[in-house]
């Protein structure tokens, strides 16, 4: 990345879609399927699919925007070179 500044794909979601609400909704969801079962395997086939949903908004996605972002950054330079 040349000189551009690192850009936060964060400030561009809503409140409801911040890393602390993603945290707070996929624990409260696996919490609360554990105090309203109170089974282990009730709970981890709630978690399973919580988690990978955690995973991918945490940290795959905020690296694809930046990348995405980073590649589309260069070609505009590209063009402009042109």
């Amino acid at each position: 990345m040349s000189d551009h500044q690192s850009i936060n794909p964060w400030n561009y979601k809503p409140w409801w879609c911040q890393p602390w609400s993603i945290l707070l909704t996929g624990n409260g969801l696996i919490a609360g399927s554990w105090w309203l079962g109170h089974r282990l395997w009730l709970t981890a086939l709630v978690a399973l699919p919580i988690l990978v949903w955690m995973g991918f908004f945490l940290l795959l996605w905020p690296r694809l925007v930046q990348q995405a972002w980073t590649e589309l950054a260069r070609g505009e330079e590209q063009e402009m070179g042109e």
